[in-house]
């Protein structure tokens, strides 16, 4: 039984994604501090404060437009991490554990999403 947002997975899911960013990030260059390395922190913490919020809200409605929103930040990190790559900031495989977290996190908010259109 859900009893509470860190009830659900994807909260779970997403938290540890936020703690991964955290480290990836670590590694990138300091004239990144105020580019790139907040971007990518904002939007993984967008995703679980999202959740969360959206699921203390009162309407189906209003939890659904919340996980819409953590969707869009998730989609707006896979996108940051795309282009940290791109720029070669770290090795590639130092991301296996953040893509697959992400990827996991992005299949459940999208499943989430559709279950609770109607």
């Amino acid at each position: 039984m859900i009893n509470s947002y860190k009830d659900l997975i994807v909260w779970q899911r997403s938290m540890e994604l936020v703690v991964e960013i955290y480290k990836v990030t670590e590694e990138f260059p300091i004239a990144e501090l105020y580019g790139i390395i907040s971007q990518m922190r904002r939007a993984a913490v967008s995703i679980p404060s999202n959740i969360a919020e959206g699921r203390k809200r009162s309407t189906r409605k209003d939890f659904r437009q919340f996980l819409i929103i953590a969707y869009a930040s998730a989609s707006e990190l896979e996108t940051q991490i795309e282009i940290s790559k791109r720029l070669n900031f770290i090795e590639v495989d130092k991301y296996t554990k953040t893509d697959a977290l992400l990827l996991e996190t992005i299949k459940m908010l999208n499943k989430m999403i559709s279950s609770l259109k109607s």
